[in-house]
C-alpha cells in the first residue's frame, strides 16, 4: 500500500509524485511556494494519481475567484474516472458538493474526512480555509485545537498546523495564546508566512502598531515573497504604518507591494481595503481609485463571493463609477434569487453592505448608516477576518458622523484594542 507523508493511503502515486504532493501540502499550510504548481507537478509525474487530481481540484475550487472553477471541474472529472479508496471517494463527494455552489455542504463533508482521518493534512487545512471563507470563527479555533492531539513536533508539517491554530486563537480573542503559538511555529520554521501573518493580526487587534512595524520590518527577509500571501502580509504592515500616521509609507506599500504587476482577486481585495481606509482619513487617492476600479470591472457581475463584492464596490464608489456599482448590485440580486451558499451571505450581509457603500458614495450618509447599523451582529458571515471586516465598522462611524445621526448600533464591529506598543 502506498501512503503519503502522514500515513494516508493513496492510489496511483509514484515516489516522485508523492514528493511533489508533499511539497504542495507544505506550501499550502505554510503559505510558501506555489501549491497549485506543485500539485500540477505531481500529476505530471503520475497522471493516474487520484489524490493529486483531488488536491489540484480543491486548490482551484476553494477560493474567491470564479475564473479558477473550470480547472477545478476538469481535475474533478479526471479523478472521478480513476480508481479510488474510501477516503478518496469521500473527497470526490465533497468536491461535487462544492461545485454546486454549496460551500457549507462541502465544508461539512471535508470536516468529516478530517475527523475520520485526523492525520489527513489536506482535509484539515481545507476545512480550516472553508471555516475562514464562511466566517465560522469558533470552528477556526476549535477544529485545529482538536486535531493537535494527533500531531507533534516530530512531524515536519507541525509548524503549519500550529500556524493555523494561531489564527483561530487570534480570531477568538485569545491573543496571548496566539502569540505564544506563533513564536513556537516560527521557531520550527522561520519562513512560515502563515505564522507571520497570524501574529500580524494579533498586533493589529491589540493596537500595537509601533511594535508591529518594528517586528515585521526586522523579519521581512523571512516573509517577503511574490504572490498573494506575501502581498497580504505587506498589507498588514501598511495598516500598522497608517495607524501611526504614516500615510506616505502606506501608499508606498500599496504601489510597490499590493498592486504591483498583475494582481489577482486577493491583491485587489487588499488594495480596496487600504485605499478606503486612506479615503476615510481624508487622503487624496483619486488617481489610484480609477485604475483599481478598472481592475475590478471584470468582476462586477461575478456575485460569486460576497466578501469580494464588498471590496469591488469600495473601488467602484471610490472611483465614482456609478455604472459598475449598479451592475454589481443587479448581479447580487440575481444571485440572491438563485440561492446557494453565497446567496445566503449576500442576503444577510453582502447586499446590504454594498447598498450602504453605494449610498455613502452618493453622499446619502443617513441611508448608509441605516443599512450598516444592523450588520455588526452578523458581519462574521461575510467571511474574512476581524481586521478585514473592520472596514464596515469604520464606514459605519464615518456615515454616522457625516449624517449627524445618533442612532444606536446593534452590538458592534470588532475593533483593534487601542493599546500602547
Amino acid at each position: 500500500m502506498t501512503v503519503d507523508l502522514h500515513g494516508n493511503a493513496v492510489t496511483g502515486a509514484s515516489p516522485r509524485a508523492l514528493e511533489a504532493y508533499g511539497r504542495a501540502l507544505e506550501s499550502f499550510v505554510s503559505w510558501s511556494g506555489d501549491a497549485r504548481a506543485e500539485a500540477h507537478q505531481a500529476l505530471e509525474e503520475a497522471p493516474g494519481f487520484t489524490m493529486g487530481h483531488v488536491m489540484h481540484s480543491l486548490l482551484h475550487l476553494v477560493g474567491r475567484d470564479p475564473s479558477t472553477l473550470p480547472t477545478a471541474v476538469e481535475s474533478y472529472r479526471r479523478a472521478r474516472a480513476l480508481p479510488q479508496n474510501a477516503r478518496e471517494s469521500l473527497y470526490l463527494a465533497a468536491i461535487a458538493t462544492g461545485l454546486t455552489g454549496d460551500f457549507e455542504g462541502a465544508r461539512a463533508r471535508m470536516g468529516e474526512i478530517a475527523t475520520q482521518y485526523p492525520r489527513d493534512l489536506l482535509a484539515l487545512a481545507l476545512s480550516h480555509t472553508l471555516d475562514y471563507l464562511l466566517g465560522d470563527i469558533r470552528a477556526q479555533r476549535d477544529r485545529i485545537a482538536a486535531a493537535l492531539f494527533y500531531w507533534s513536533c516530530a512531524d515536519a508539517a507541525f509548524h503549519g498546523v500550529l500556524a493555523m491554530h494561531v489564527f483561530g486563537l487570534e480570531e477568538c480573542g485569545e491573543y496571548a495564546r496566539a502569540e505564544d503559538a506563533a513564536f513556537a511555529a516560527l521557531e520550527m520554521d522561520p519562513y512560515n508566512l502563515r505564522a507571520h501573518h497570524a501574529r500580524a493580526h494579533v498586533l493589529e487587534m491589540q493596537g500595537r502598531a509601533a511594535a508591529g512595524v518594528r517586528w515585521m520590518q526586522d523579519r521581512a527577509a523571512y516573509w517577503d515573497r511574490p504572490g498573494a500571501s506575501g502581498a497580504h502580509v505587506w498589507w498588514h504592515l501598511a495598516l500598522h504604518q497608517l495607524e501611526l500616521g504614516d500615510a506616505a509609507e502606506a501608499l508606498g506599500i500599496y504601489d510597490r507591494r499590493v498592486l504591483a504587476c498583475a494582481p489577482g482577486v486577493s491583491e485587489k481585495i487588499d488594495a480596496s481595503a487600504l485605499l478606503w481606509r486612506l479615503h476615510l482619513r481624508g487622503h487624496d487617492v483619486d488617481a489610484r481609485w480609477a485604475r483599481l476600479a478598472e481592475l475590478w470591472a471584470p468582476h462586477a457581475e461575478d456575485a460569486y463571493c460576497a466578501f469580494s463584492d464588498v471590496h469591488a464596490m469600495l473601488a467602484f464608489v471610490g472611483a465614482g463609477r456609478r455604472d459598475l456599482q449598479q451592475r454589481l448590485l443587479r448581479a447580487q440580486r440575481r444571485r440572491v434569487a438563485a440561492g446557494g451558499t453565497n446567496a445566503v451571505m449576500l442576503r444577510t450581509v453582502g447586499l446590504p453592505a454594498a447598498q450602504a457603500l453605494e449610498a455613502f458614495g452618493r453622499g446619502d450618509y443617513k441611508r448608509a448608516f441605516a443599512r450598516l447599523r444592523w450588520l455588526p451582529g452578523m458581519s462574521h458571515t461575510l467571511g474574512g477576518s476581524h481586521a478585514q471586516r473592520g472596514i464596515l465598522g469604520m464606514t459605519l462611524r464615518a456615515a454616522q458622523q457625516r449624517a449627524g445621526t445618533r442612532g444606536r448600533v446593534l452590538f458592534g464591529f470588532p475593533l483593534p484594542q487601542l493599546r500602547a506598543a
